[in-house]
């Protein structure tokens, strides 16, 4: 399950991205026919109990409508809850199944930088999180049970939302049409598209594959940040063309030119690209780094002798940026590394390797080294088996 879908039912991924990707929603049924949730709602259950792992439920009640709560949770909360009307969801899953890893790598015909994660939600009938829209686009597979669908207006930060609730739930929600989902059908949704899902039984699994789609002003602040963080407090602006002024509280033209120069110097193409493989690798949750210490002497020999298969970690983002045909910027983690351009693709667009094809794509003993590191961090992984 490692190669990129090349069809989405009767679709192909081409016309779906030329018709369909940011423009409109479309339910694609059986797209995934022999896919079956590789996690049980009891296994749902468990990761959220996990310190790690962020999770929350949504509970729905005439008395208190959509309410929310953050786990990590007990067993005695689960125990207590009704018999329908609420949802489970856990975050990042494809962190911590090897086999969600798997259907993630489905929908790499997006750009790595572009995916996020995968959310698994278990919900019993009637569970639901809700009417409601996402700034970014998802894939909600149907892993068990069946869900009914239904697709609304479009939406923007002026829609009206409930009061009473945590939640960005609407307020209104206009049906434009609706759909029910099996197990192996999948339906996209664009940003800004008002959905509504409910369970029809109580074996309801359903995977959310997410992208990430920073705003403008995350653009824009993150970027302004970095570059500012590089300049002296010497480079002011100057005016020594200046000339007398006949108008002095006028902010003239020749003024707003200098400005825009300004701006303009600092928004170079490599800076820019450098800035965003590391914004765009850098994983959503705080606290990425910790202590790893170097592979000794002895592990490196093991590892060149065994040539163990080799897999990127779920839970790292690879990216790269070229320079020219052999030099390239590496982006792991928020991290950038330069090396040649063969391994920075090869560690980017592929998932695993066996140790000495890796090995072999370096061209120098820093490139070496990076990848000792990079296993030494646990952003690759050695694995037992070769699937």
């Amino acid at each position: 399950m490692n190669t990129p879908l090349s069809q989405l039912g009767t679709l192909s991924v081409r016309d779906f991205l030329t018709d369909y990707w940011q423009k409109k929603a479309i339910f694609l049924p059986r797209v995934l026919p022999d896919f079956r949730s590789p996690l049980s709602p009891d296994e749902i259950a468990g990761l959220a109990l996990e310190e790690d792992i962020e999770s929350r439920l949504i509970i729905n009640t005439d008395d208190a409508p959509w309410q929310l709560e953050n786990g990590p949770f007990n067993e005695e909360r689960f125990a207590q809850l009704p018999a329908s009307d609420w949802s489970l969801l856990v975050n990042a899953v494809d962190h911590w199944v090897p086999e969600i890893t798997d259907l993630l790598r489905l929908f790499r015909f997006i750009p790595n930088w572009r995916l996020d994660d995968i959310m698994v939600s278990y919900a019993p009938t009637g569970g639901s999180v809700g009417p409601h829209f996402d700034y970014y686009d998802v894939f909600l597979i149907q892993a068990e049970g069946e869900r009914h669908w239904q697709l609304g207006q479009m939406c923007d930060s002026q829609t009206a939302l409930q009061e009473g609730t945590n939640l960005k739930i609407l307020r209104d929600f206009t049906t434009a049409s609706e759909h029910t989902a099996k197990p192996g059908d999948i339906l996209y949704i664009p940003p800004g598209v008002a959905h509504w899902g409910k369970a029809l039984d109580d074996q309801c699994v359903t995977y959310s594959i997410g992208f990430r789609a920073p705003s403008h002003a995350d653009i824009l602040g993150d970027f302004a940040q970095e570059q500012a963080s590089h300049l002296s407090n010497d480079r002011r602006f100057t005016d020594p063309d200046l000339s007398p002024a006949q108008e002095p509280g006028l902010i003239d033209q020749h003024t707003l030119t200098k400005l825009k120069s300004i701006i303009l110097q600092h928004l170079d193409e490599p800076a820019l690209a450098d800035w965003f493989g590391r914004y765009m690798s850098t994983p959503k949750e705080a606290g990425d780094e910790y202590d790893w210490h170097p592979l000794s002497p002895q592990e490196q020999e093991k590892l060149n002798e065994n040539n163990p298969w080799i897999e990127a970690s779920p839970a790292s983002r690879f990216c790269y940026h070229l320079h020219n045909e052999q030099k390239a910027s590496l982006f792991i983690d928020g991290h950038e590394y330069t090396c040649n351009a063969t391994l920075a693709a090869e560690l980017s667009n592929h998932t695993r390797w066996r140790w000495q094809s890796l090995f072999d794509v370096t061209a120098t003993a820093d490139e070496q080294t990076l990848l000792y590191e990079l296993l030494a961090r646990g952003a690759l992984l050695e694995l037992d088996y070769a699937n």
